[in-house]
């Protein structure tokens, strides 16, 4: 016989009664933290809501913390100077400024992230004309930066810098092509701990990554701690006839990565660098 026949029935009552002003504290906390990485980040420039004409598509609740996919879709018409992605939480919100040249196709963007807590990742496209636009995406997903990484240590450091691309299969002058970039690197954290040593592994990661097209700038990028192991980057590319697509990265330890691949049609677009 249960002592309280009650208690079950109340607990489910107060459950139900406190939930909603816990999410409307957590609604007042995000927006709080919003405004205040807007103002550290954006200072006093106004930043609109983007309507839909840049969307973030990342999963709700992440499969793995430490690499979760996040894909920024443009509208085709927008034309953005810089993108700025932002996990809200982490202890270095901003994971990467993105500038665009001329040989880029379009502002949108796929890359992997840590997630350290429950967060709204944040995305901000800089246009033409300098107007700031936004849109935003919550993800359930915790302990992504301080997560060990993937690889065996030795492995990674073997490793290290390597790049691949690939490339879609038909190129044609002029005419948009989808490119993905991955660069062998752990970007440790800083926030990661040795089992062995007992020590936190120190902060070592990929800070900039630069990509031509036929000696014009495709785009460049600043990453950060908050940017998965193993960087990865697709984006589109305007390819030139005869040209080359160059990338150069660089880690917090001033040692640089190059690569490479001729821009031409044909197959062997799958570099089996990694």
């Amino acid at each position: 016989m249960t002592r309280y026949p009650l208690m079950g029935p109340l607990i489910g009552l107060l459950i139900v009664l406190i939930t909603p002003g816990l999410a409307a504290a957590d609604v007042a906390e995000d927006a709080a933290r919003w405004d205040l990485l807007h103002d550290m980040y954006f200072k006093d420039r106004p930043v609109e809501e983007a309507g839909g004409r840049i969307r973030i598509d990342a999963p709700a609740r992440a499969h793995d913390a430490a690499l979760v996919p996040v894909r920024i879709e443009v509208e085709p018409s927008l034309r953005l100077k810089t993108l700025s992605l932002l996990v809200d939480k982490n202890p270095v919100p901003l994971a990467a400024t993105v500038r665009f040249g001329p040989a880029s196709a379009g502002g949108g963007i796929e890359t992997r992230v840590r997630v350290n807590e429950y967060t709204n990742l944040h995305v901000v496209g800089e246009t033409q004309d300098g107007r700031l636009l936004m849109a935003a995406a919550y993800v359930k997903a915790a302990g992504g930066c301080s997560a060990p990484a993937v690889k065996d240590p030795q492995e990674a450091m073997a490793r290290l810098g390597r790049i691949k691309v690939k490339l879609s299969d038909r190129l044609s002058p002029g005419s948009p092509v989808t490119a993905q970039v991955m660069i062998s690197h752990p970007n440790s954290s800083g926030l990661q701990f040795d089992q062995v040593s007992r020590t936190y592994i120190p902060a070592h990661y990929i800070q900039s990554i630069v990509i031509r097209a036929g000696g014009q700038m495709v785009l460049e990028a600043d990453t950060d701690i908050s940017i998965a192991e193993d960087p990865n980057l697709r984006f589109s590319v305007l390819p030139t006839d005869g040209g080359s697509l160059e990338v150069v990265a660089q880690d917090t330890r001033g040692a640089t990565f190059t690569k490479s691949v001729p821009l031409t049609a044909g197959p062997g677009k799958d570099d089996p660098a990694l």
